[in-house]
């Protein structure tokens, strides 16, 4: 696996100025990314138990089925705007050209505010599974927020440095995740369940089962970060061909993986007693770690809890690089101090985008230690929930942006499909899905009335500022502004 995977990162980058590192990430490379930004196992182990209790139940592989359905007819015209522009500015830089510049500084401003509060939020998950697993397998206790500071100095350092070695932690943390849950499923399916294997959960009754709403958008939440195969097209070889397949390799292999292991899930104790079984456990995010211990063993146990704990530390790395790229971008493009636009002399990365997201995470992470909120039903809940909102609003965005580019230059792309109908769909689906999601804040984040308000006016307090941003570089450099997300082909 170590040389296929050598084959897709390649050093072939020549130092340049203030330039990413060039020709670097293959379709694997990228693809790792995603994937981990996804955290497979946090969501199969995390999210999903949660998303059966107060969603639709047996009903969730139906509902992770709409949702990959959805993100593919999304992919559609992301993916065919993605052949004409190679932007690591990704959201921001296919608004700029479609829908123009001041949508594209309110998106850009959307898109930091969606990957810093997922990244930031992302540590209060960590540090919390993190301090339960030490101390209940090695006995070493420490508050969360040690742990939290341990996991910030390793993503700083591994952001500073170049692009292809966090590329490579990744491929051998994100590995090891799907590894040990297609062993438990495999496991599952190889005793046939609780009662026999069956196909009720993909039925229409199981999908309305409970609230199907609530179960969707938990869902979405699982594959956020699908949609960053973009954010380092500056960065891949060929990104004409590298970044649409990345794109969809990776919503196929997302979608079927979170389907197989939910039906898994459901059948290993059965349609009709997962609500009660999932109803008495204390957390039922211990759920996966009991079926664990029924269908494989105590020692799949010990190590998918361990591999826990990575696969959020990889979903931390995979967020802070793209928070760190939208950082560089937008300074490079004069949406914000110019500082931020420049690239470390020897490994070419976001070096100062990189250290600004570090400083953010740590002042965000001190506010909410001070104050003493639960890293978890805090600000892992309240900022990962308000990250979903943004980028569901983002693709929203892109989507329109999308139908209006190829509208406007329609020899680009032919297909009435890819230019039209995929992206005025995808738009559609995706504005009610960001509204249903402000609608059942609450509900999500089991937030105060006040607080499920609050958060979610983030996301068109960010548009505004962005786009004030950009209305000043309209008046100030009127050129430069007409360039905002202009295509970076990689040399």
């Amino acid at each position: 696996m170590a040389e296929a995977f050598q084959s897709t990162v390649q050093a072939k980058g020549a130092p340049g100025s203030d330039q990413l590192r060039r020709n670097v990430l293959g379709v694997a490379a990228i693809t790792f990314f995603v994937v981990s930004a996804a955290a497979p196992l946090t969501a199969v182990a995390g999210g999903y138990p949660i998303a059966m209790l107060l969603g639709n139940g047996p009903g969730i592989p139906a509902a992770v089925v709409l949702v990959t359905l959805i993100l593919l007819v999304f992919s559609v015209g992301y993916t065919a705007m993605a052949r004409h522009i190679s932007n690591a500015g990704s959201f921001y830089a296919f608004t700029s050209r479609g829908l123009g510049g001041v949508a594209g500084g309110a998106a850009a401003y959307i898109a930091l505010l969606a990957y810093n509060t997922m990244q930031i939020g992302l540590y209060g998950l960590f540090g919390a599974v993190t301090a339960g697993t030490l101390e209940g397998m090695f006995g070493i206790a420490a508050p969360w927020w040690v742990w939290s500071l341990v996991a910030l100095a390793i993503v700083a350092y591994l952001g500073y440095r170049q692009i292809d070695l966090s590329a490579k932690v990744l491929a051998v943390l994100v590995t090891a995740e799907y590894i040990v849950v297609l062993i438990l499923d495999a496991s599952i399916i190889g005793q046939g369940g609780a009662a026999g294997l069956d196909l009720v959960s993909f039925t229409p009754e199981s999908f309305f089962t409970g609230s199907a709403t609530i179960g969707v958008l938990i869902c979405f939440a699982a594959f956020m970060g699908f949609e960053a195969t973009t954010i380092y097209s500056e960065e891949a070889r060929d990104p004409k061909r590298t970044v649409p397949r990345a794109t969809y390799a990776s919503v196929l292999i997302i979608g079927i993986f979170y389907a197989i292991s939910t039906w898994c899930m459901v059948v290993a104790v059965g349609v009709d007693k997962l609500l009660e079984t999932l109803g008495g456990l204390t957390d039922p995010t211990n759920y996966l770690f009991g079926l664990s211990d029924q269908y494989a063993g105590s020692w799949l146990t010990w190590i998918m809890s361990l591999l826990l704990v990575t696969s959020v530390f990889a979903a931390l790395l995979a967020f802070h690089n793209a928070a760190a790229r939208y950082f560089y971008v937008l300074g490079r493009e004069g949406l914000l101090p110019a500082k931020l636009g420049q690239t470390h002399d020897s490994h070419q990365s976001p070096h100062l985008g990189s250290a600004l997201q570090t400083g953010l995470a740590l002042a965000v992470m001190a506010i909410f230690v001070i104050t003493g909120q639960d890293p978890i039903f805090a600000l892992f809940t309240w900022l990962t929930n308000t990250a979903t909102l943004s980028v569901i609003t983002l693709m929203a965005l892109v989507s329109f942006a999308v139908l209006t580019f190829f509208k406007q230059q329609p020899v680009l792309e032919p297909s009435v499909f890819k230019a039209t109908l995929a992206p005025l769909v995808a738009g559609i689906v995706l504005a009610i899905i960001a509204v249903l999601v402000v609608a059942n804040f609450g509900l999500l984040t089991g937030a105060a009335p006040w607080l499920a308000i609050a958060l979610p006016a983030l996301v068109p307090i960010a548009a505004a500022l962005g786009a004030l941003a950009a209305n000043r570089l309209k008046q100030s450099e009127p050129a430069r502004f007409a360039r905002l997300g202009a295509h970076q082909a990689a040399q």
